[in-house]
């Protein structure tokens, strides 16, 4: 069973979170240019049939793009070790898994809003958010029904 936050839990959570997700966002850009780059190499060797190869250039490329896809992989599992889930990077999207009425959903966050103010169904995702009202903190925390 994954874990599951309260919304206080996950609010605590996304000053620790917003930086590492800054990072994680520029290692993919950085990983994304190095990437290009090694595929253009790749796509000049083939139109030149391998002459006049600047091998230091692509071997610089491949390393840059390697060691920014490890920092990337290092960067994603701290931020999926306290628990949450990357929905979508290039957004800077984060779930949080609770409970809702005895049913699982998730609480909701994107890189730039102040806190957590949205939930959704398991099934729905980013496009299903609702925002958090009375009902869900009343049920939420567990409080009796008025």
């Amino acid at each position: 069973m994954s874990k599951r936050f309260t919304l206080a839990e996950a609010q605590r959570l996304i000053p620790r979170l917003e930086p590492l997700l800054r990072n994680a966002i520029t290692l993919k850009t950085q990983f994304a240019e190095a990437d290009a780059a090694v595929r253009a190499f790749l796509e000049r060797v083939t139109m030149t049939g391998g002459m006049m190869v600047d091998r230091d250039q692509v071997r610089a490329a491949r390393e840059r793009r390697d060691a920014s896809g490890r920092r990337l992989k290092a960067a994603l599992e701290e931020v999926q070790e306290t628990g949450c889930t990357v929905k979508d990077l290039d957004i800077g999207l984060i779930d949080f898994p609770t409970l809702f009425r005895g049913v699982e959903v998730c609480l909701c966050w994107k890189l730039g809003e102040p806190r957590i103010e949205y939930w959704h169904g398991m099934e729905e995702g980013f496009r299903g958010r609702k925002p958090i009202d009375d009902d869900f903190l009343q049920h939420h925390r567990g409080d009796p029904p008025q």
